[in-house]
């Protein structure tokens, strides 16, 4: 029988968004268990893309995503543990969107400007579609005209005052704050996804959020996918938390 009633997280992320820290920030609150990106091999089967390691992924995930998520609900509901689960939002195709009604769902961009030179390096031909953000916006309406109170969360904002944003994320989220959460150890984590040496070595050297340093030039080769991405991320940052740091 459940034992419990707390809802699952689930944080809604683009790629090279600093998500992985914020998933390694939350592992270190005691009250919570982190899930590494549950949708990724249903992605890889459903979506064809061509992701490195793509074949180790998909041989090592239940590749059915509906399947997956039903079965992570049914485990918060026998957790005295809130589940927060990583998701890449591209990662959400054939998906049925209604079970979202049970869970607290968030939203990580970052600005495409510093996000697509990234992005780019491990997927060279990266398209809109890639980066997460149409399907971001569309989400985040979907789920506040359902009535919930989604929260967007910009990784620049995030890395600016990382004990100021957490706070007011946990208070949201309604669990308590832990100053654990701003520091962790270096390496890799049990939790990490088998793609993490495709994807986390700069997260795997840190021991908690880096200081948020600007780019300095943006490659003129992706002026054009940054002209698709720009408006869809400036809808998403009219909603985002913001902290007291100067700069904002």
């Amino acid at each position: 029988m459940p034992t419990s009633s707390l809802r699952a997280i689930c944080l809604w992320s683009g790629p090279r968004n600093v998500s992985t820290a914020l998933m390694y920030s939350f592992a270190q609150h005691e009250g919570i268990q982190i899930v590494d990106e549950p949708l990724y091999g249903h992605y890889l089967r459903v979506s064809g893309a061509e992701h490195p390691g793509r074949d180790i992924v998909m041989a090592a995930m239940n590749c059915d995503g509906n399947t997956v998520l039903a079965e992570l609900l049914e485990r918060q509901s026998n957790s005295r543990k809130r589940l927060f689960m990583k998701h890449m939002a591209h990662h959400l195709v054939d998906i049925d969107r209604n079970v979202l009604s049970a869970t607290q769902n968030l939203f990580l961009i970052r600005d495409p400007r510093e996000m697509l030179p990234s992005l780019t390096i491990q997927l060279p031909t990266a398209r809109l579609a890639d980066t997460g953000l149409k399907t971001q916006y569309t989400l985040y309406c979907a789920l506040a005209d359902a009535g919930q109170r989604p929260v967007v969360i910009d990784s620049r904002e995030l890395l600016l005052d990382p004990r100021e944003t957490l706070e007011t994320l946990c208070e949201h989220l309604g669990i308590e704050f832990s100053a654990a959460m701003l520091r962790w150890p270096a390496g890799p984590r049990p939790e990490d996804g088998i793609w993490a040496p495709y994807w986390y070595d700069a997260v795997h050297r840190s021991t908690g959020f880096e200081p948020y340093r600007p780019k300095q030039s943006f490659p003129e080769h992706l002026g054009s996918l940054l002209a698709e991405c720009k408006p869809w991320y400036d809808k998403l940052y009219a909603h985002a938390l913001r902290t007291g740091a100067e700069g904002v």
